[in-house]
């Protein structure tokens, strides 16, 4: 019995490609306006869920990649992949386009 109970904890995560077409499926849904106030919040859990699984997904991929850069020699040699940085301000972003609005 107690591999049962512990089968039924131990259920894999579903995969990204998985995670992403719910997410999207979530969001049709919540965007028809036909859902009710309950069922919407539970959408947005739900959601909130699953972009937290895929945020970490992407960022264990992110962590592994590596990028090939060729040096003038023809020697090929592996460095870690560099990211943007995450903190530009929200404002920056809405001023570029002229509109200091963000929404």
């Amino acid at each position: 019995m107690t591999e049962k109970k512990e089968s039924k904890t131990k259920q894999k995560a579903p995969g990204f490609e998985k995670s992403l077409e719910r997410l999207e499926k979530l969001v049709a849904e919540m965007e028809s306006g036909e859902l009710d106030l309950e069922k919407m919040i539970g959408h947005f859990e739900e959601g909130q869920t699953l972009i937290k699984l895929c945020a970490g997904k992407l960022n264990e991929v992110e962590r592994k990649i590596e990028v090939l850069i060729r040096k003038e020699d023809g020697s090929v040699v592996a460095e870690p992949f560099e990211t943007e940085p995450e903190n530009e301000p929200l404002q920056e972003l809405a001023s570029e386009d002229g509109d200091d609005e963000l929404f």
